[in-house]
Formats: structure tokens, sequence, C-alpha cells
């Protein structure tokens, strides 16, 4: 199988729940709950959203990377895993909707108001 079919059969029973939907990110076809997004298929691997001590434990164990989608800027509580572990996929997707979904609202980043333009004269 290729990775985006192991990604879609692990995504597949996800869908059954109406506040689950697929969408974009970082270019790559992702999953998200709400607003907020637990998992996407970005360069034929998975990226999942964990709590930060499940993202340390699955790199400590050599069974994940952390994301990086730019070089020099790791993403604390996402993990990228390998397409020869695609098996716990569909597990890794139920634990990053589950810690998704039990984030409170004020957990989300604010954005910064824009910054004043400097009048010309």
């Amino acid at each position: 199988m290729t990775p985006d079919e192991h990604f879609d059969r692990a995504v597949e029973p996800l869908l059954d729940d109406p506040r689950v939907s697929r969408a974009r990110m970082f270019s790559a076809w992702g999953v998200k709950t709400g607003e907020r997004f637990f998992g996407l298929l970005w360069r034929g691997r998975l990226v999942a959203k964990l709590p930060r001590g499940r993202v340390d434990a699955l790199v400590a164990a050599g069974e994940g990377e952390r994301f990086e989608p730019s070089p020099g800027r790791p993403m604390k509580e996402w993990v990228v895993i390998a397409p020869h572990a695609a098996d716990g996929w569909a597990a890794l997707l139920g634990e990053a909707r589950a810690f998704v979904a039990a984030l409170p609202a004020e957990r989300r980043r604010a954005r910064r108001p824009p910054a004043p333009r400097p009048r010309l004269r």
C-alpha cells in the first residue's frame, strides 16, 4: 500500500464523526476536529499532534521524529511517523484527535493585531 492509501485507511473511521473533516495544511491533506488540525500526510509520512511528553517518548524510542516544517523550526507537539509503521497510524490519529478535542479554547494562540503603519508626510 502507498502512504496515501495507509493514511486514507487510518482516517476513514474518524470521518464518521461530523466534527472531523479533511482540509489542507502545509500544502498537504490533513484531518481536523472543528478548526484544529490533529494529523496530516506530509511527504509520505504521518504527522500527528500529541502531548509533548508523548512526542518525547516516541522520539526517544526511535518510533518518530520531531516535526520541522522548516529547518530549525521544530513544533513541540507534533511528531512524524514513517510509512513502515503505518499499521499504528490509526491508533496515533485516534490519540491525536482526543488530545486536540480536549484542548481548552484559550490554549489557541491569539493572532497579533497588525503593526501600525507609519504616516507619510
